[in-house]
């Protein structure tokens, strides 16, 4: 039999020593966790520098510490000529965004060239035009991306749609969205799901995820207020964390910053931006 001074000191020592372990185990917790290791940035964010100093700006963002860019335009460089000028900033491009679908029918061949040449894993059409947005069409787009995606991936890439809003939009009961997921082929189309616009749409990423595992190898991290605007990553209401958490779930291998009007200043911008992700812990 214990008397009741030794079990009040023995629970007291015991309580103490949880109370200096848990310091310790929360801090060990907070060590596992993961930190992106490269963070990528959309060149649309900073295409009015982009068009007045091509390799300056491309400088300037290495210099952020960026270590990947997605294009959205070459601004007359040829294939070689980028690929010289992001050796010599050293800065890796995996991707680049086309125009419509349309472009997939007019020198998609030309296209892939042009991104063997430059270093590109993958291709992604950026935007559907309003006058095509019917269920037929998109039914369409999905037959098209696996053609378009079969002779890209003969050439060693990797073929895949960037989203709005619009996809979101409720068509006689069916999401376009989940028409393009549902029809095309995983193994040749994959999906870069932009995080501002399916949030701005109403739908939760991890839904998607979820129901999808492995189909969004590309995600373009964007961030949004309460007030619905697009504004510099950390500066909104969207839980980054608890999204790149699920980062294998997903498929995630590349997360490209962007902001679709940066105002006054593109670089502070996209600078703000990644101080914020450098330092964020999922």
């Amino acid at each position: 039999m214990i008397d009741r001074r030794r079990f009040v000191k023995t629970l007291g020592a015991a309580t103490g020593a949880i109370a200096v372990g848990l310091p310790h185990a929360v801090a060990q917790a907070e060590e596992r966790k993961k930190h992106l290791e490269r963070i990528g940035l959309q060149l649309y964010t900073v295409r009015k520098d982009m068009e007045k100093d091509f390799e300056g700006t491309l400088r300037k963002i290495a210099g952020i510490g960026y270590k990947q860019v997605e294009f959205a335009g070459y601004f007359g460089r040829s294939p070689a000529e980028v690929r010289t000028i992001l050796n010599s900033v050293h800065l890796d491009a995996p991707s680049a965004h086309i125009g419509t679908p349309a472009a997939l029918t007019t020198d998609w061949q030309k296209t892939l060239d042009a991104s063997k040449a430059i270093g590109h894993k993958y291709v992604f059409v950026a935007y559907v035009e309003e006058n095509r947005r019917t269920l037929d069409d998109y039914r369409r787009y999905a037959d098209l991306f696996n053609s378009a995606g079969a002779l890209a991936r003969s050439m060693g890439l990797r073929f895949g749609y960037h989203n709005h809003d619009f996809e979101f939009v409720p068509t006689g009961g069916t999401l376009p969205y989940d028409i393009l997921l549902e029809r095309t082929d995983p193994k040749l189309v994959t999906m870069e799901m932009d995080l501002f616009w399916v949030t701005k749409g109403g739908k939760n990423p991890l839904d998607y995820f979820k129901r999808y595992p492995g189909r969004f190898e590309a995600v373009h991290v964007k961030d949004m207020n309460r007030e619905g605007q697009m504004v510099d990553v950390g500066k909104g209401s969207i839980d980054f964390a608890r999204i790149f958490a699920q980062q294998k779930k997903a498929g995630i291998r590349y997360f490209f910053v962007e902001h679709d009007n940066p105002e006054p200043s593109a670089i502070d911008s996209v600078t703000a931006s990644y101080k914020y992700l450098e330092k964020l812990k999922f």
